[in-house]
């Protein structure tokens, strides 16, 4: 079988290192020049039945643990004054819960686990066309061709692979505003303490201001309110941010006037819940391009439980492809959809006129649940 996975994220990688351990190559097509070519954002909580079990599967939790941070899993949810909701501590050094890892880290675990000629870089997928008889053709950024006899897309929310498939659109559900503070410690030694060693949420109304810590010692500093009306250039200005706040304590707003870079804002969108395709032959989708959600911690660990469930599928195959993506397929609709309204629901507790007293009975009502990711 010659594998095509068209996007080298989190869900990429997996799939071809689960592969490769069973005995399977792959090709990863990543539009991006280098793995350093961008930042791959914060850090991420990986659970212990969709994350963990995946990278148990690509033989990695060892190194996994060796770049994870358990007290990351620490989190705090204040009020615009200041106090204090909900203060999460998790036991010291335990790996029972969901630790947490940069995201950067994760991927480059990843990467090192595969030969080198396992990723193309610089290779942007353009388009994809059955070939006669059986197979795919893809064609990429600069008219680059190749055959392959199963396409995976892991090409994440603007799939290319996705409208192959289905013509499924894309709701508009927030927009998020990302800064960062460099070297805290040193720097803002107040912010640091602050935020602590994990995630940082400060629930207002309809609009949370949330941090988290990553291991290289920066902030990750993040804005979300509710989708607006509203060009993205207005949240553009550190200024215009510091004015949407304007009342809360100045210890909490500080996040956004320390910040060393411009403001970043996006818009971010989901998939409709329960969203299928009718099963074609030699493709299938994972992660964000079969199931975009709501970002509040399911999205990166689902789409490496979609790689690892299958490559099992696949390993277990090997004659019938076919039947083995037919197989992932109905099991993954089936583990996602309760998944997909769960993060619709708390996408909308977040922003909601009464976030903070929303926020603080879900996580006082389940003492022990870990936290989802800002």
């Amino acid at each position: 079988m010659r594998i095509a996975i068209a996007g080298g994220g989190l869900g990429g990688l997996t799939l071809a290192r689960v592969l490769r351990r069973h005995g399977i190559d792959a090709v990863v097509y990543e539009r991006e020049a280098s793995r350093s070519a961008r930042s791959q954002g914060g850090m991420l909580d990986l659970h212990p039945e969709s994350g963990q079990r995946a990278l148990a599967e690509a033989g990695l939790t060892g190194q996994f643990r060796s770049e994870a941070r358990p007290d990351g899993e620490e989190h705090r949810i204040l009020d615009p004054a200041g106090r204090t909701l909900v203060h999460h501590k998790p036991r010291p050094g335990s790996f029972s819960g969901r630790p947490e890892i940069d995201r950067r880290a994760l991927r480059d675990l990843l990467l090192d686990s595969l030969p080198g000629d396992a990723v193309a870089w610089q290779r942007r997928l353009v388009a994809a066309a059955p070939r006669r008889g059986q197979g795919w053709e893809l064609t990429f950024h600069g008219g680059h061709r190749v055959d392959c006899d199963i396409l995976v897309g892991a090409d994440g929310a603007r799939s290319v692979v996705r409208s192959v498939l289905t013509d499924a659109g894309m709701s508009y559900v927030s927009t998020h505003v990302e800064l960062n503070v460099e070297d805290v410690d040193r720097r803002h030694p107040d912010l640091a303490d602050l935020v602590g060693p994990g995630n940082l949420w400060c629930m207002g109304v309809n609009q949370v201001l949330a941090a988290q810590r990553l291991g290289d010692g920066s902030l990750r500093v993040g804005i979300s309110v509710r989708a607006e009306d509203r060009d993205l250039d207005t949240y553009r200005s550190k200024r215009a941010l510091l004015d949407m706040f304007e009342g809360w304590d100045p210890r909490l707003t500080a996040l956004i006037d320390a910040s060393d870079s411009a403001p970043t804002p996006r818009r971010i969108e989901a998939m409709p819940i329960g969203e299928r395709w009718t099963n074609q032959p030699g493709i299938t989708l994972i992660g964000d391009a079969a199931h975009l959600m709501p970002p509040v911690g399911e999205g990166a660990n689902q789409a490496m439980l979609d790689a690892a469930e299958l490559a099992g599928q696949l390993a277990a195959n090997p004659t019938d492809p076919d039947a083995a993506i037919r197989a992932y397929e109905e099991a993954m609709f089936t583990r996602i959809h309760p998944i997909a309204e769960m993060c619709a629901r708390v996408q909308a507790m977040m922003l909601s006129p009464t976030a903070a007293e929303d926020v603080t009975r879900f996580f006082t009502a389940r003492p022990s649940e870990p936290a989802p990711a800002a």
